[in-house]
């Protein structure tokens, strides 16, 4: 009996209209286009500027486009997973809304949270369901509204981030296709570098909170970076080694469009050419759970059935990892 993979059948992405460029970002704060593209590699970056609009909004967008995509009705999802970081509200799960708004009326849905890494942990617990048995179709999307929560006053930290919304189907897969391996890590310490201080239970939104703006992200740059570029390197070079891969036998790395020297960084540490790297991080920046989904919607037509795609994030937490996959169809 052959072994039962989770395989990437369909995707679909979604970015608002709304760009927000270097030049824009040089009227708002102490910075200019070319310090943030020397240490960064971004250039612009989306913005939802829809009214009343939060991160359910752009889910339901991508899984759209998914669905028209696939060719299938929302009613054969089983289970729809929202990677975010910025939910719509507290307690009431984002992917809940967003299953009932596109009409997966047979699916549970629930969010799930790694910061930065929550595509790829999202990844892990899809597959984990398609090689079980028990469910045939699993959406997951990565969607977060970052501009929720950046601080426009604060350089460090708004001339990184932006919007969008990114899906991809798991389907079982016969032929050996799909998820291979992951190698997924975590680390309290990373707690202190990259977090927002107010709104959860430690210290409960106040007057007090909203005025000190400790609703907004705070980030301790170099020392994310420091973590960043050692862990996310390992991981894609350890999850080669131990599935016997050359930089021959990877197509592609898919990493998370954090910083372009971080990514450079891996794809060296594996021996890449820049030609099997996917990049747009010079178009959206960083949109944490939507980067890796994103990529794949915007390179779906240069993937071809059976390419070996090295999987690799990290995030606050701190969260990282890499996972092995097997691309399963032509587009």
């Amino acid at each position: 009996m052959k072994k039962t993979t989770a395989a990437i059948t369909a995707v679909g992405g979604y970015v608002p209209d709304f760009v927000l460029s270097n030049k824009v970002l040089e009227t708002m704060v102490d910075t200019n286009d070319e310090w943030i593209t020397t240490r960064t590699g971004i250039k612009e970056r989306r913005i939802l500027k829809v009214e009343n609009a939060g991160t359910s909004y752009m889910a339901i967008k991508a899984a759209e486009d998914l669905l028209q995509k696939r060719g299938i009705e929302a009613s054969e999802i089983d289970l729809v997973l929202v990677a975010t970081a910025t939910p719509d509200m507290p307690v009431a799960a984002t992917a809940a809304y967003v299953a009932s708004e596109i009409g997966s009326s047979n699916a549970f849905a629930y969010d799930l949270q790694a910061a930065c890494s929550s595509f790829l942990y999202g990844m892990s617990t899809a597959a984990s369901y398609i090689e079980s048995g028990r469910y045939k179709k699993v959406l997951l999307i990565g969607a977060d509204k970052m501009s929720s929560i950046i601080d426009y006053t604060d350089r460090t930290t708004c001339i990184i981030f932006g919007d969008g919304a990114g899906a991809v189907l798991f389907e079982p897969n016969e032929e050996g296709l799909g998820l291979q391996d992951e190698y997924l890590r975590s680390d309290g310490i990373g707690r202190q570098f990259l977090k927002i201080d107010a709104g959860g239970s430690i210290l409960p939104a106040s007057e007090e909170t909203v005025k000190n703006k400790q609703h907004y992200v705070f980030q301790d740059g170099k020392s994310v970076f420091k973590f960043a570029v050692s862990n996310m390197a390992d991981v894609s070079a350890l999850i080669m080694e131990r599935n016997n891969l050359t930089n021959e036998d990877v197509q592609w790395l898919v990493p998370h469009q954090a910083n372009k020297r971080i990514i450079d960084a891996t794809a060296n540490r594996m021996g890449l050419e820049a030609e099997k790297v996917l990049i747009n991080i010079d178009r959206y920046g960083n949109t944490t759970s939507a980067t890796l989904p994103l990529l794949l919607h915007d390179y779906e037509k240069q993937l071809k059935k059976g390419d070996n795609i090295i999987f690799a994030a990290f995030g606050g937490g701190f969260t990282w990892g890499s996972i092995y996959l097997k691309w399963a169809y032509n587009s």
